[in-house]
């Protein structure tokens, strides 16, 4: 592949985001491909400390704080890490992107969506997902996989409920793009329709 592939992960509170993106690695590294695996926010230093903000629950950030905070850490992550890698021909696989924006800062917060849209693209400079993996299930028992609360778990049912009416609200607006996949199922289970939906990128690139 002349550019590499760029997939993302989406999905409510403990969906199985990270374990899915990492399980995918190894997949392609096993296959021969160069991946890289990072997330959002984060995945460079500054953009880390980013994160290490907006997860602190003494923090009482107001909403547009916060969004800008993540928009912040997302144009860092773009052109320190996913362009580069990119580039370099990778197969860059992220841990929540700009999606995860609008499902949590215009669904749930209430932010207004055209503006969080325009933002976006302008922190990412126009970058979008290849393919994204919406993993999504019941809000309560997303919210009861979690052990470690942040923040944002800490929100209650009601805003994570909103949250992920706005990723599937996502999904039909792009149902090229953006794959919604059941993650109540046992972890190989959705490895597998994962896989899947990944094989048919690549062969559709080769």
């Amino acid at each position: 592949m002349a550019r590499g592939l760029f997939i993302t992960f989406e999905g409510p509170e403990g969906a199985g985001k990270t374990t899915q993106a990492h399980l995918l690695g190894e997949e392609l590294r096993r296959v021969g491909h160069e991946v890289q695996v990072t997330r959002e926010p984060g995945g460079d230093p500054l953009a880390e400390s980013i994160r290490a903000l907006l997860q602190n629950p003494e923090l009482a950030l107001v909403p547009r704080a916060e969004l800008l905070l993540f928009l912040a850490a997302r144009a860092q992550h773009v052109e320190r890490v996913i362009r580069p890698a990119l580039e370099d021909g990778k197969i860059v696989l992220c841990d929540r992107f700009a999606d995860s924006t609008v499902a949590y800062q215009s669904y749930g917060a209430g932010l207004l969506l055209e503006s969080v849209h325009q933002l976006n693209h302008f922190a990412t400079s126009g970058l979008e997902p290849d393919l994204t993996l919406l993993l999504d299930l019941d809000v309560s028992l997303g919210l009861q996989r979690q052990d470690d609360w942040n923040r944002m778990e800490l929100r209650g049912v009601e805003f994570h409920r909103r949250v992920r009416a706005g990723f599937l609200a996502l999904a039909k607006e792009h149902p090229k793009r953006i794959r919604v996949l059941d993650a109540s199922r046992p972890v190989p289970e959705v490895a597998r329709d994962i896989w899947a939906c990944v094989e048919a990128l690549l062969r559709e690139r080769s």
